[in-house]
């Protein structure tokens, strides 16, 4: 995918996790204490990862599984230990070297390829199964819908993944946001409906035999996020 507007957030994205947030990231996925605000995303993540991983196989053993925007690795460990073969791909060094750190002495750690890159690139070669973890949250359905098709060329069995969804609570944070400086915030995330994504994925030929065949939705506190499965028909 060459899209301008994806590789412009990308590398938006990449400063800001490996530079910006990074502290605060590695403190959110810890088992430090937190504040109020952040207490409240780390157990949407939590809640949104069990769930993710309820729609992938209980015994993957044997399968080739993406985890597309892995961060510190959280989602890549649990695969692993049930037996996965794991390709771990995240933009930002730093958070791929916290993932290596924290899952080094694991008896399963092999089984886990981390990379540093873009989890489109064809260099990762086939799946089973994709699972991105809010990592799509920040692009619009145009982008989500290219980036699914791209994915979808190498994947046998599923996609599962997550997107913003359009409540009236993201789209008054995302609309607010704007009038922040540049320097002072973070990535804007960009809300959607499940709908409108069905529609954008509609206009991608290779995703002409692909459905969005299950959601569900997580809200505690600040983190809002919803998550979809698309499979081949």
């Amino acid at each position: 995918m060459a899209d301008l507007t994806y590789h412009n957030k990308r590398e938006e994205l990449r400063h800001y996790f490996d530079r910006t947030a990074v502290e605060a990231w590695r403190r959110l996925t810890s088992d430090e204490p937190v504040g109020s605000v952040r207490a409240t995303v780390r157990a949407g993540r939590d809640e949104m990862r069990a769930n993710l991983l309820s729609w992938l196989p209980a015994d993957p053993k044997g399968a080739r599984i993406l985890d597309a925007g892995c961060g510190s690795g959280a989602l890549a460990v649990e695969l692993a230990r049930r037996g996965a073969d794991v390709v771990a791909t995240d933009i930002s060094p730093t958070l791929v070297d916290l993932a290596k750190e924290r899952s080094a002495a694991e008896p399963f750690a092999d089984q886990i390829d981390w990379r540093v890159g873009d989890f489109l690139s064809p260099d990762l070669g086939a799946f089973d199964y994709v699972v991105a973890m809010d990592s799509l949250i920040h692009y619009d359905g145009a982008d989500i819908a290219k980036a699914l098709e791209t994915l979808a060329a190498r994947t046998s069995q599923a996609i599962v993944f997550t997107i913003a969804p359009r409540t009236t609570l993201l789209t008054l944070m995302h609309a607010v946001g704007k009038f922040f400086p540049r320097g002072d915030r973070s990535p804007a995330i960009a809300p959607i409906s499940q709908a409108a994504l069905a529609r954008d994925m509609q206009r991608q030929a290779g995703l002409a035999n692909w459905r969005l065949t299950r959601s569900h939705r997580v809200a505690r506190g600040f983190y809002i996020s919803e998550a979809l499965e698309a499979r081949p028909a």
